[in-house]
């Protein structure tokens, strides 16, 4: 098995023993199995990838949460303005993930973002196609794309 069916299994196993299978037990459970798998790492051979696949997804999670606050401030402000300051452009992003699920996982990460939205992918997957609402300059939104969202997912995705 591997290290996440392991995992699940700890998580049930701690719901069971406490007698509550609410999300937040389960979820607790979840945490509690992960810890409890990576102490015992060198006993059962669980995989290292797991644990840093594990720390790169929560850290894509929450960079995900502060962009979603900071573009949501951003647009909001921007609306109750009296003379708005936005200046949507069409910009096209070299894509370096490839997968069909990384690729995916951008474009709907990007689109959930207030203020961009993805439009269409390339037919030979290499640019993906934004709509910016704030592309004063477009280099500057490509550049924050590809060092935000894409970086976090290629390094969710890849040892």
């Amino acid at each position: 098995m591997n290290a996440f069916v392991y995992n699940l299994v700890l998580a049930f196993c701690w719901a069971a023993v406490t007698g509550d299978f609410s999300l937040g037990s389960l979820v607790l459970g979840a945490v509690l199995g992960f810890f409890a798998l990576w102490i015992a790492q060198p006993l059962i051979g669980v995989e290292q990838f797991y644990f840093l696949r594990v720390w790169r997804v929560t850290r894509l999670a929450l960079f995900f949460l502060w962009e979603l606050l900071l573009s949501s401030i951003k647009v909001a402000w921007d609306v109750i303005r009296p003379h708005p300051r936005n200046n949507p452009k069409i910009i096209s992003v070299p894509l370096d993930v490839k997968s069909d699920l990384e690729i995916l996982l951008l474009t709907n990460l990007i689109s959930l973002t207030p203020g961009t939205l993805s439009v269409d992918v390339t037919q030979d997957r290499s640019t993906l196609v934004v709509h910016a609402m704030f592309a004063d300059d477009p280099e500057a939104e490509v550049s924050n794309l590809k060092a935000g969202m894409e970086r976090m997912v290629l390094e969710a995705f890849h040892p």
